[in-house]
């Protein structure tokens, strides 16, 4: 019996928790504003934090997106033009949609695998598994 408690403690460690709160996703909007001809979001950090990804590979995805080079500094993103943010926060809903929200179910509770050089978006909450079309 002291063997499966530890078994069941050991699995309850490794298993990802989803959460159960029903209250829609929604990514914080965009805050910043431009300077000469740079554009600067200022609340990188917390949109990056919500969507539990990693900053640069956000990032990467806007900048590919948006066809602008720019760099990370701190908890901000630079962007080498002048965009509406109206204009990032389409993109970064975009990002969202490929990247974290399921497609079976619509909640945000997946996470990326790879699997014979092919990635997948595992969703935690019911199971499902599909292609990533983005390859960054």
């Amino acid at each position: 019996m002291d063997d499966y408690e530890k078994l069941l403690e050991k699995a309850y460690t490794t298993v990802k928790v989803v959460g159960t709160g029903g209250k829609r996703f929604e990514v914080p909007k965009v805050e910043g504003h431009v300077s000469g001809k740079n554009t600067f979001i200022t609340n990188f950090a917390v949109i990056v934090s919500y969507l539990r990804k990693d900053a640069a590979h956000v990032a990467k995805f806007l900048q590919k997106e948006l066809a602008v080079s720019g760099q990370l500094r701190g908890s901000r993103l630079i962007l080498k033009t002048k965009l509406s943010s109206g204009r990032v926060n389409e993109k970064i809903e975009k990002y969202a949609k490929e990247f974290i929200i399921c497609p079976v179910c619509g909640k945000p509770d997946t996470e990326i695998v790879s699997e014979k050089s092919v990635k997948y978006k595992h969703c935690l909450a019911c199971g499902a598994k599909s292609p990533v079309k983005y390859h960054l």
